[in-house]
């Protein structure tokens, strides 16, 4: 029998490109699509799994809807803050639930050499991290650009919140050794590009990812819909769902 899914936030652009893609996969039955002001609980109760792509301030009672009611979860949504991560977490010893920045097989490959090349290259390179998005994007740095941070700071030894420096302007000083620049970018309708840089004296690595349709997200997305649907209860990202080697 296919996996009957419930989109939650439809009406937005990732929203329909879901329901687009499911669709085409035989695997999948689209139970219900809901968004802003339609009955959750019971488009809920007609489904196996919940993809949300809606809002970050609807997670939290989402992620304790699906673990409540026993529906695998999907988090596709960025710019939390820690109480809902903390939900998150809650939910995910009840259900499996994948929670990613970024459902792209092409980031996802980008977190893992990120991973690999900080480690290679080690504290001589200065690290910094560059997005760019369209001009309707709300949250920044974007949850991609986040994460790539994040990776950068657990290779080095530092921490996201105290080593991250968001931006520069006015008489900083110099670019101190501990530091992670993180910038972002608005402007167009770019879908999504992100590079991860690493610079020392004489060379430079670029490690880089732009995508031009936000069909991979969604083929990712309900990519893992299906992978985590029948696995234990757990935090999972699309690193699992690829089967990428641990770094």
């Amino acid at each position: 029998m296919p996996l009957k899914l419930l989109i939650n936030g439809s009406n937005g652009r990732m929203g329909r490109m879901l329901v687009a893609c499911a669709a085409e996969d035989p695997a999948l039955e689209i139970a219900a699509t809901v968004d802003a002001g339609d009955d959750f609980a019971a488009a809920l109760a007609r489904s196996d799994a919940v993809i949300d792509f809606s809002h970050a301030d609807v997670t939290a009672s989402v992620a304790t809807a699906c673990a409540a009611a026993g529906k695998v979860l999907v988090i596709g949504t960025t710019g939390h803050d820690d109480a809902t991560r903390a939900a998150i977490a809650r939910a995910a010893e009840k259900i499996p639930t994948v929670f990613a920045p970024n459902f792209s097989v092409g980031v996802n490959t980008l977190f893992w050499l990120t991973r690999q090349a900080a480690r290679i290259l080690g504290p001589d390179f200065d690290l910094e991290v560059v997005e760019m998005h369209h001009r309707l994007k709300k949250d920044a740095p974007s949850g991609t650009a986040r994460r790539l941070a994040e990776i950068l700071a657990e290779a080095a030894g530092l921490t996201y919140e105290n080593d991250v420096r968001h931006g520069r302007e006015g008489m900083v000083g110099a670019r101190t050794p501990r530091e992670i620049g993180l910038h972002a970018i608005r402007g167009g309708d770019v879908v999504g590009d992100h590079t991860v840089i690493f610079a020392a004296n004489g060379e430079r690595v670029e490690l880089t990812h732009k995508a031009s349709s936000r069909e991979t997200f969604a083929r990712g997305a309900l990519r893992a819909a299906k992978w985590a649907s029948g696995k234990p209860p757990g935090l999972y990202d699309m690193e699992n769902v690829l089967g990428l080697p641990a770094a």
